[in-house]
Formats: structure tokens, C-alpha cells, sequence
């Protein structure tokens, strides 16, 4: 058991379940949230608000810090506010350095269109406003001055994430043509990422400052929304969904070579247990 502390920005399904984790792991949680009514017990609940700086001054001190917080809408205005000045505002207001900082980042700041490998190397150019304002948030803290890793997550789906099956029991599918890799994680494997990693470098290992988490299955989109119509059995009538991010595949290399082994490893075993 660690008795160590963890503080982490941004209670969502996946902090929440990384809390829920840690806890089971030994370690003392600090979860920041707006509302701290729904946080599950054993978490020591903070409300604050990033948007609102006078409200991050009781942020406790903690050996590692996890910031996972989402934008309340896709705008570039609440995104910079969230990503960067939040993530800024918070590491001033830290009443000192924790051992580790982790930023849940998004594989959205990659570029790439042309079902390429990409990993923890390649370049990003990101050419949306998420993506970019994603990586210029990454740059931020890696700049800081205090060790730091980023973990891009690819396409997160899972209990709290249906869009997908939603979109497929409404007859929408993804074309054959033009080809579109997609990728994607289970809420639970990011939770279990970023838990790891944590102990990882708590056993004394070296960490990257980037890692990549997506699962072992790379494939086509229409793969994916032909599978779920068949389990779901419903019949494609609109195959309109399409891909705003691209189309490449995510090499989870790095991360598995830290002793890492997804939960769901492909996309099959998670919808699975969520139909």
C-alpha cells in the first residue's frame, strides 16, 4: 500500500474511475470537480472551477497529479479556457510541485489522413482548433519545470460513451469507400492507463513525456459500424458517418512496453459487454 496522494483535476468517468482505482491501490484521492455530490466515497471531494481562479486556492498539496479535464462545449473559446489557461491556473495555484504531473491529452493532434502508423514520434500538425489547442496545452506543461507525461487517448467509448451505438441503432453507418481508420480506447483501459503509469513511476521507472493509448485494433470505420449493426441487427440505411479527424492508426507500442495489457483490446470485446 502506497499512502501516497493523488490530486486529480477533473472527476469525469474516467477520473472518477482512476480514483476508484487508485483508492483499491492504497493511494489517498483528491478529485476536483464543479459538483462534488456524485463523487463516489473514499474520494475527498474539492469544488472549484477552472474557469474561476479564486476557486483553485485550496488545491491541497499531493505526490501526483492527474489533470483530465473536459471542455464543457466544442468551441475553441472553452477549450483554451479548459485546456490552457485552466491546466496554467492550476499548476500556480499547486501549493507545491507533486512528483508527476499526467495530462489526458487526444490523439486529435495528429494530422495524419493517409491510414499511417502513427506513434509517440510523429509529427502533429493538427489542422482543427481542438487538436491545436490540445498540443499547445501539452507543450505547456512539459515546459514547466516539473516532470510531466501526456497520454493521448484515442476515440474513448464505455458505459458513459454511446454515441456510437446510438448513431448505428439509427441506421447511420460508416462507407466502405473512401477507407478511414479509426481507433479507439474503453473508458476503463484509460483509467487503467493512467493508474498505471502512476505506479509505474512510483516503483522508481523512468517515464516518457508522451505515450499513446489505444487499443491493439486499428480498423476501418465501416468495420466497426457493420459489426455493431449485425450484434444490434439492424439494418445500415445511411452510410454518411463519417471521419473529422483523419484516418491513421495509433501504435500503442511504448505504452505496452511499459508492462501495460489492455482490458479490451480490440473493439469487439468492449461493445460486447456494454450490448
Amino acid at each position: 500500500m502506497s499512502n501516497m496522494h493523488v490530486l486529480i483535476i477533473g472527476c469525469g468517468s474516467v477520473g472518477t474511475a482512476l480514483g476508484l482505482q487508485l483508492l483499491d491501490a492504497g493511494y489517498r484521492v483528491s478529485g476536483v470537480r464543479r459538483t462534488i455530490n456524485q463523487l463516489p466515497q473514499g474520494i475527498h471531494g474539492i469544488a472549484a472551477d477552472l474557469h474561476q481562479l479564486d476557486s483553485l486556492q485550496n488545491l491541497p498539496a499531493a505526490d501526483y497529479m492527474v489533470f483530465s479535464a473536459a471542455a464543457s462545449s466544442h468551441s475553441e473559446a472553452d477549450y483554451r479556457a479548459t485546456y490552457v489557461d485552466g491546466l496554467k491556473a492550476t499548476l500556480a495555484a499547486l501549493p507545491t510541485p507533486p512528483k508527476h504531473i499526467f495530462f489526458t491529452s487526444s490523439t486529435g493532434v495528429y494530422h495524419q489522413a493517409d491510414h499511417s502508423w502513427v506513434d509517440e514520434t510523429s509529427p502533429c500538425q493538427p489542422t482543427r482548433f481542438s487538436g491545436a489547442v490540445m498540443l499547445e496545452a501539452e507543450q505547456a506543461l512539459l515546459h514547466s519545470g516539473i516532470p510531466a507525461t501526456v497520454v493521448r487517448f484515442s476515440g474513448i467509448y464505455g458505459a458513459s460513451r454511446t454515441r456510437m451505438l446510438e448513431t448505428v441503432r439509427s441506421g447511420k453507418g460508416a462507407p466502405a469507400e473512401p477507407l478511414s481508420y479509426s481507433n479507439r480506447i474503453h473508458q476503463l483501459d484509460c483509467a487503467r492507463v493512467l493508474a498505471h503509469l502512476i505506479e509505474y513511476q512510483r516503483r522508481g521507472n523512468r517515464l516518457a513525456p508522451v505515450y499513446l493509448a489505444s487499443d491493439d485494433q486499428p480498423v476501418p470505420l465501416h468495420e466497426v459500424t457493420d459489426w455493431l449493426a449485425q450484434q444490434l441487427d439492424v439494418t445500415l440505411t445511411d452510410p454518411s458517418l463519417g471521419r473529422f479527424a483523419g484516418s491513421k492508426r495509433c501504435d500503442n507500442s511504448l505504452l505496452k512496453s511499459t508492462g501495460f495489457t489492455f482490458q479490451y483490446p480490440g473493439y469487439q470485446q468492449g461493445y460486447q459487454e456494454m450490448l
